[in-house]
């Protein structure tokens, strides 16, 4: 775990506290189990500070709602003093409620006036209250062009106005969208370590070489990405560029007329596409598609958040031709149990990493290893070339 030696001699700034909404209790489920791991193999002198060794780190809270639909936001015990996070997934759908005998399913939106429901609750009595959002609300609407709304920025304003002191989340659309807070805490984190480790431990003849893999952005938005992944990794890159119908707007957006190639030859090398979401998923396919067509070995597709809008047949049928190898996500929002049992799906875990950032968060100590992971990729390559076990 990074920074052991600075928890070993550090005090938490208050007693931590983890109430998890509703849509993401398995997720914090999992980081609390981590959290008393991590502290059950420190310094045994810390567990006479008040609330640094509990049963569970986790706070009993809900959001029930009346027949009308309206809700409230109830903690079943004290979090006075508390270092309290507060997770939330915005993109569950799968649950629901009912609305004068109807049944509604939970939207972003939803999920986040339960959110600020909690953060009503607590009432001022936190000692420091922390969001973390792995999915940004709103992200996507993160920048204002001609007469819209900019969502993204007002849902942070609104965030810190109620006494949020961190925003926490991870691979945002585009992380400038924090300007619209820039005197509060917001910290983007990335699962690239989680991504390669995943793919690693299942494909074991892949072959991390210059000659042998490449790695490739969807888009111009995600050149980020691939620019630091095909630099720690020491390979090439290339990306595709969108050319848009900017005369039509279909469900929100300008459809997409074509997808063009600029970079070397793929021909033969394994390829892996990083984005930051997939939504329909359309570009990312249409994306596998082209590079098959430009004698790409095998495919594989990153993407921190698997939205999967339009459903799986699609990534079913492309599975079946070969133009698709793997489908890495991670598992910080909800994903159905169908995606689960597909052959082509794999899980990029985060509940270590997320305890890890709590842990160090709570203890008040640096998370600049945390945020980058260039020392652990390297660490995790040079053990998969090694054939050690990781």
């Amino acid at each position: 775990m990074p920074n052991l030696a600075l928890l070993e001699n550090s005090l938490p700034v208050a007693p931590l506290k983890i109430a998890a909404l509703e849509g993401c209790r398995q997720l914090a489920s999992n980081v609390d189990d981590y959290i008393l791991k991590f502290r059950d193999n420190l310094n045994p002198d810390l567990k006479l500070f008040k609330g640094f060794h509990e049963d569970t780190y986790l706070t009993k809270c809900s959001c029930p709602r009346f027949g009308t639909g309206e809700a409230k936001g109830i903690f079943y015990e004290s979090i006075r003093g508390a270092d309290l996070f507060i997770m939330v997934d915005v993109c569950n759908y799968s649950l629901s409620y009912s609305v004068c005998g109807q049944i509604n399913h939970m939207s972003p939106d939803d999920h986040y006036q339960d959110l600020k429901r909690i953060i009503s609750a607590a009432t001022g009595k936190a000692h420091r209250i922390s969001v973390i959002m792995p999915f940004l609300y709103e992200g996507r609407q993160h920048k204002r062009t001609k007469r819209e709304s900019l969502d993204c920025g007002l849902a942070l304003e609104e965030l810190i106005n109620m006494g949020v002191s961190n925003i926490l989340t991870f691979d945002a659309h585009d992380p400038r969208v924090q300007n619209a807070i820039p005197l509060s805490g917001f910290d983007n984190f990335n699962a690239y370590y989680q991504f390669m480790k995943a793919l690693l431990r299942t494909e074991k003849d892949l072959k991390i070489t210059n000659e042998k893999l490449m790695i490739i952005s969807p888009d111009e938005g995600a050149m980020h990405r691939a620019v630091y992944l095909s630099n720690v990794l020491g390979v090439d890159m290339g990306m595709f560029y969108k050319r848009r119908d900017y005369s039509t707007i279909i469900n929100g957006k300008n459809p997409i007329v074509a997808h063009e190639f600029l970079g070397d030859s793929v021909e033969g090398k394994d390829v892996i596409i990083i984005d930051d979401m997939i939504s329909s998923g359309e570009s990312m396919l249409d994306v596998a598609k082209q590079l098959k067509e430009h004698k790409a070995n095998r495919i594989f597709i990153f993407s921190t958040f698997g939205l999967f809008t339009d459903g799986l047949s699609k990534f079913d049928e492309y599975y079946e031709k070969g133009y698709i190898t793997r489908v890495v996500t991670t598992d910080l929002i909800y994903r159905t149990p169908e995606l689960l049992s597909k052959e082509y799906y794999l899980e990029a875990k985060m509940s270590k990493f997320l305890a890890t950032i709590i842990d160090s968060l709570n203890h008040d100590i640096s998370i600049g290893s945390v945020l980058s992971p260039t020392e652990k990729l390297h660490s995790v390559v040079a053990k998969y070339n090694k054939g050690i076990e990781f």
